[in-house]
């Protein structure tokens, strides 16, 4: 609609948030989650020193915070598992921060526990660690779609990672197999992190037995046992927030981050769609936020947590996602994944790397997708009276907020919602443009000067009067540049006057009754012309 010749967006209605599916509807996925157990160690996000952060473990720790006495996320693993570990580090010693001085670096290690009388021993079967200098997240050249490559190690620790996983990979940093001795312990992996630096692991594996697992963080250990002192000590890591909202973390006011057990590490799907019957819509992922009008939430649930922890894995940061679609239809199609703007904020709502296989073969692209934004992820194909199986994977990155649409739609579609977004983005800007010359302070009003007057007899207009006796005579008017852009700089008042009528000029004498008066007044009219002239000339400096 527009108002007073300004645009205003009306807000679109709450199932179609997002501008690719306006008028059209989604459809829920219907997939399931597998039920291999994963610890994530995610809370505290933010470490600011040394201490346990997840244990599962039968125990307690103390919190540094309250020096209350919490439960441990108690769980045993026994058969296939799943480890997510990410974390931040902030140190509260500013000495560690860096500046003038070397930064601290603080040390992120996975122990496995065993409990029983017999070796147990880790197969690892896929899995990475990285930390934001190993893999520094170079946002600026990766927004958009992009050729994923073979080494993307310049897309940030979560996607590093990801990707490892996403193809089905072991990083050399891993072990390939662990034995843990009975009633023992072991450390997994680990990685030196610097002060504000991320570090993200990510490892799927099977254990021939019963074990347990924990992940501590240590400044400056020398060796395995350092780190399990941390473990003996009793003392929960520093920077856990959410301790104060506990009452709105249990009625779901407040997410908070995930330290606990979830079970599921894959997420699989499978339709069948007729695009010539319409558009295809189908939540990717979907929380209880965002479902886009099909009431599916793809959550898994926790088999246990820390008392802080969210009530489920609402990120689903490492989980698998495998969405096949099988689609009828002629002609070109775009493959696009979106992100809503329910709340109008504008972030980076994705970066992370997708796996696409068709008919065609395999290809695994980088995407940055901001919040608002529709990405055509690959053009489709599809071959009329046939099936066209697509099949769209990820593993989903840490530092990414979960609810994207995918969606498959005719290519004039896509490029319809490009050329109104155009529309949109240049009626702001104008409204911008609007706004700021109405808040911009206002000239101050031209005041006209008095005409010229009349030289007296004897002395022309550019003659200067004569001085006053035993005074010197006032030197003449300095001349003045002229100004650059002169049509807009020059007084409507001294500017030349317009031309005087024809008939006037050439009239005859004795032809009006009013000869006399049109004669003095054409006498006037050109004094003054000729004096308005003059002054123009003085000023401009001619």
């Amino acid at each position: 609609m527009v108002i007073a010749g300004t645009l205003v967006l009306q807000a679109p209605a709450a199932h179609a948030y997002v501008a690719l599916m306006a008028g059209q509807s989604a459809r829920p996925l219907n997939g399931t989650f597998n039920t291999v157990p994963v610890l994530h160690s995610n809370q505290p996000e933010e470490v600011f020193g040394p201490g346990i952060l997840v244990n599962t473990a039968p125990g307690r720790a103390i919190a540094t915070e309250t020096r209350q006495s919490l439960n441990n996320a108690a769980y045993t693993f026994n058969g296939d598992f799943g480890l997510h570990v990410h974390h931040k580090y902030f140190p509260e010693n500013a000495s560690r921060l860096g500046g003038r001085y070397v930064r601290g670096k603080l040390t992120i290690a996975t122990i496995v526990i065993n409990p029983g009388s017999r070796p147990v021993t880790l197969e690892m079967e896929r899995g990475a660690i990285r930390n934001s200098f190993e893999a520094p997240y170079q946002g600026n050249h990766l927004m958009g779609v992009k050729p994923l490559g073979r080494r993307p190690w310049n897309t940030g620790p979560g996607d590093a990672t990801s990707v490892i996983m996403l193809r089905g990979e072991l990083d050399p940093k891993m072990p390939n197999n662990l034995v843990i001795p009975p009633y023992s312990r072991r450390v997994l992996f680990h990685t030196r992190l610097p002060a504000r630096g991320i570090a993200n692991g990510l490892l799927r594996g099977r254990s021939d037995g019963p074990f347990q697992m924990a992940v501590v963080a240590a400044e400056d250990p020398q060796t395995d046992a350092d780190l399990f002192a941390v473990l003996d000590h009793g003392m929960l890591a520093p920077g856990r927030i959410y301790l104060k909202m506990l009452s709105k973390i249990h009625y779901g006011q407040v997410f908070s981050r995930v330290g606990g057990v979830a079970i599921g590490d894959e997420y699989q799907a499978s339709l069948v769609h007729d695009l010539n019957t319409g558009s295809l819509h189908v939540p990717f992922t979907s929380t209880n936020r965002h479902t886009f009008g099909t009431r599916e939430v793809q959550v898994n649930p926790l088999a246990s947590r820390m008392v802080d922890s969210s009530l489920d894995n609402v990120g689903t940061y490492g989980v698998r996602f495998d969405v096949d679609l099988n689609l009828k239809g002629n002609g070109p199609y775009e493959l696009v994944m979106s992100h809503p703007t329910a709340n109008g904020r504008q972030f980076t709502a994705f970066r992370g790397s997708i796996g696409i296989r068709t008919k065609e073969g395999y290809n695994d692209v980088h995407v940055g997708l901001r919040s608002g934004e529709s990405l055509s992820l690959a053009t489709l194909n599809l071959v009329p009276g046939a099936n066209n199986p697509v099949r769209v994977s990820m593993v989903y990155p840490a530092d990414a907020t979960p609810g994207h649409l995918l969606s498959v739609v005719p290519s004039y579609q896509l490029a319809q919602l490009r050329e109104r977004e155009e529309r949109i983005a240049l009626a702001r800007a104008a409204a911008a443009e609007a706004a700021r010359q109405q808040a911009a302070p206002k000239a101050p009003p031209t005041v006209a000067a008095p005409a010229p007057a009349r030289p007296p007899a004897g002395r022309t207009a550019t003659t200067p009067p004569p001085a006053p006796a035993g005074r010197p005579a006032p030197l003449p008017p300095r001349p003045v540049a002229a100004p650059r852009f002169l049509p807009t700089l020059v007084p409507a008042w001294i500017r030349p006057l317009p031309a005087i009528p024809l008939p006037l000029l050439n009239q005859a004498p004795g032809e009006s009754s009013n000869e006399g008066t049109q004669t003095v007044l054409l006498g006037r009219y050109r004094e003054a012309a000729d004096a308005q002239q003059r002054f123009l000339r003085e000023m401009m400096g001619r």
